[in-house]
């Protein structure tokens, strides 16, 4: 299990209880840069496309308007994909989510492009990292490609309520280690429903092909 305050549910599942959608500090009304960048790999529609930490993010809504056809949400807690299955409707049947651990998890096929936003940086010890290093290996197809946004440099040290880790580019590169190539990199400022600034750091990687 990955980490004690990620290995239960609970303090997720609160989060989405005790506060709108839209009052919690990750929430982002359109997921640009994330859109930027998968877009840029024109990937084909076919290509099998996760979002680890999805949450009750609105990407799976662009990736569906997109035409993306293989599309699974993964979460620790069903609460917040209890809201996207609902804010979908008839086309919550074209993806499918999963309720689980990242460390537990495992894809019925090869992962083509793994998306990550605001879950990487919660993992602040190395068994934490370890474990999830090891399911995206795993997962992700040669070939395929991961997308990770993390706390950036001047991110925070903590948020929502947890501690968490600051990353510069070759910092995350080198977390990630010799099996993922560095391929591109963007900052965001995300400004939280509360007006706080967060600094982010986008880090596209490619897995080369055998």
């Amino acid at each position: 299990m990955i980490g004690e305050h990620l290995s239960t549910s609970s303090h997720w599942k609160r989060a989405y209880l005790d506060n709108p959608e839209t009052r919690v500090s990750w929430y982002q009304r359109s997921p640009d840069k994330s859109l930027e960048m998968i877009r840029s790999l024109d990937l084909s529609k076919h290509a099998r496309i996760i979002d680890v930490g999805a949450g009750a993010s609105r990407l799976v809504d662009h990736l569906l308007a997109d035409g993306y056809q293989s599309i699974t949400l993964l979460d620790i807690a069903d609460e917040p994909l209890a809201l996207v299955r609902d804010r979908l409707g008839e086309a919550a049947a074209k993806v499918q989510f999963v309720v689980s651990d990242i460390a537990d998890f495992a894809p019925a096929g090869p992962i083509d492009l793994w998306h990550d936003r605001a879950v990487f940086h919660f993992l602040i010890t190395d068994d934490e990292r370890g474990q999830y290093l090891r399911t995206l290996r795993d997962s992700v197809a040669p070939g395929g490609h991961v997308l990770i946004a993390t706390f950036g440099p001047e991110g925070p040290d903590r948020c929502s309520g947890l501690p968490a880790m600051r990353y510069g580019p070759d910092e995350l590169a080198e977390t990630l280690g010799s099996d993922f190539e560095l391929r591109d990199t963007a900052e965001e400022y995300h400004v939280t429903p509360g007006g706080a600034q967060q600094q982010f750091l986008y880090c596209l990687f490619a897995r080369p092909a055998r």
